[in-house]
């Protein structure tokens, strides 16, 4: 029965569309994403706890220079991932580095991994599941950086022109299907 079919010129074109569906399915959807790690350990800058008001401070002694003006990395802004299309946890934090440059930086991250993910600032508030999905495009955001990997710990600098209090979350953004796997919500530390 299959031969007799096969030697018709529609059952031929007909093969060939199945093909060229399955393929573009394949290229567009990248299945085997979902059961491939890529797994990315950077070194993450070292940050100094701020010096609080000592008990020096609390008698009434005026805190000197080195208590108020930070000297090394510090953390601006800090949040944890919340999960929206794909369970993702870890945390977001916003570094200005001793020499005035900021990074973004990516702890602990777990997510699935996709096709065409991007690491974005947004100006948008976190909103937990499927409504906070597709958010994230709605307002201002910056494109940081293709996603490095799906889990560890990654490090992206940010251009001089991003000023990070323009932006209250970051997003884990699946271009193709413009949809945040997930987000955190960036807090002042």
């Amino acid at each position: 029965m299959w031969t007799k079919m096969l030697r018709s010129p529609l059952a031929w074109v007909g093969v060939v569309l199945v093909g060229i569906v399955a393929v573009f399915g394949l290229f567009w959807f990248q299945p085997w994403k979902l059961v491939v790690d890529r797994q990315v350990d950077e070194a993450l800058p070292v940050v100094e706890v701020t010096p609080v008001a000592t008990a020096a401070a609390s008698a009434g002694a005026v805190p000197g220079p080195s208590a108020t003006t930070p000297t090394g990395n510090r953390i601006l802004a800090a949040g944890d991932f919340v999960t929206h299309e794909h369970e993702t946890t870890g945390r977001a934090e916003i570094v200005r580095l001793a020499d005035g440059r900021h990074r973004l930086v990516l702890r602990n991250l777990d997510t699935s991994n996709g096709p065409d993910l991007r690491v974005w600032l947004t100006d948008q508030r976190v909103v937990g599941g499927v409504a906070g999905w597709r958010v994230f495009d709605d307002g201002s955001w910056f494109e940081v950086a293709r996603l490095k990997g799906n889990r560890g710990d990654q490090v992206y600098d940010l251009p001089p022109s991003v000023k990070p209090a323009d932006f209250r979350s970051v997003s884990i953004w699946c271009r193709r299907f413009a949809v945040s796997f997930g987000a955190a919500a960036l807090k002042t530390v």
